[in-house]
């Protein structure tokens, strides 16, 4: 396996792998409905990279650091038979974990052991408050907590685990559900952690003054249960680990907006049409779809990687303006959170 870095002289470690742009949910930060309604068009069949095409991709960039691949969407449980693509990741040589971001609508306890037995090792399941008429709102199609609270349970009798909880908190909307998230997974063995609202794409009305800081959630917490800073788990984690002094587990909070961690970004995120995107807030991505089916070898793709990594230097959260912000960006329902 061959290390590269990129102009900042961070490492590629990861790869983020959106498998379809389409989603069951209509986040309001993410896939508003008065833009992804009825009449928006999602990708062509056609144009989506088939399950071989992302497996020779995928161990092209295992073979030049990538050791950790997140499987992301839109949904990925919308793509049919995404457990066969996860049975082809996993066997790829090298790659030492694979993981999957999911709203968990439809992980039951067949689906989620099937991709157990395929070689899924854990999963991230999104869940942005307790309170129905909260989540409600949010994901704006009606699905109940319980129907996640289901996919969790789902998960960890599959042992897909450590399972890990992700809560998007907006200002006005969601953040008096903190303390009740906090509850309700303090001692669960699974680990919640609080985003910060993002710009991500330029469909969602983002605001600064939406913005939930991370130290403000923090604090909330710290008053309500003692808590303690924990050392990442490696280099590049983005979120920053608390753990409750009482010994009832972790949380984590990640603060791209507030304190950006740019400086140790070691994640690269493949559209489903195959478009590499060196930054979360990218505006252009690069066609590694045109090289495959072109007839590129693998040397010469994985020279086109090497070559696009080596000028990276990406680190829009540490140069956010009144003026970036309003950048064409690319949606997260295209390449995942």
């Amino acid at each position: 396996m061959t290390t590269i870095t990129d102009a900042l002289d961070r490492p590629l470690r990861d790869l983020r792998i959106s498998v379809t742009d389409r989603c069951n949910f209509r986040c309001t930060y993410c896939m508003p409905r008065e833009v992804f309604g009825r009449d928006y068009v999602f990708l062509p069949q056609s144009e989506l990279l088939t399950f071989e095409e992302v497996t020779r991709l995928a161990r092209i960039f295992v073979a030049r650091g990538v050791e950790k691949i997140r499987l992301t969407g839109g949904e990925p449980l919308v793509r049919r038979d995404i457990e066969k693509l996860v049975t082809m990741l996993a066997g790829v040589e090298g790659l030492r974990d694979l993981t999957m971001t999911t709203n968990g609508s439809l992980l039951t306890r067949a689906k989620a052991r099937v991709l157990k037995d395929a070689g899924l090792k854990r999963v991230t399941i999104s869940l942005d408050s307790l309170r129905d008429e909260v989540f409600s709102e949010m994901n704006d199609v009606g699905v109940s907590v319980a129907a996640v609270l289901d996919a969790i349970d789902n998960a960890a009798a599959a042992g897909l685990a450590p399972i890990k909880i992700d809560m998007v908190v907006k200002r006005g909307v969601n953040e008096d559900s903190i303390l009740e998230m906090a509850e309700h997974f303090r001692g669960s063995g699974h680990v919640l952690r609080f985003i910060e609202y993002m710009d991500v794409g330029t469909t969602n009305g983002w605001r600064m003054e939406d913005v939930v800081p991370a130290r403000e959630i923090i604090e909330a917490i710290r008053a309500a249960w003692p808590v303690e800073p924990v050392d990442a788990n490696y280099y590049g984690e983005v979120a920053e680990r608390w753990r409750y002094k009482d010994g009832a587990g972790e949380i984590g909070v990640i603060s791209s907006v507030t304190q950006p961690f740019c400086g140790s970004c070691t994640r690269l995120r493949l559209s489903a049409d195959g478009r590499l995107y060196t930054c979360l807030f990218g505006v252009f991505g690069h066609d590694f779809r045109k090289l495959l089916r072109e007839g590129r070898s693998d040397d010469e793709v994985g020279a086109a990687l090497t070559s696009l990594w080596a000028v990276r230097n990406d680190r829009y959260s540490e140069i956010r303006s009144s003026e970036t912000i309003h950048l064409q960006k690319v949606e997260m329902s295209r390449i995942g959170g």
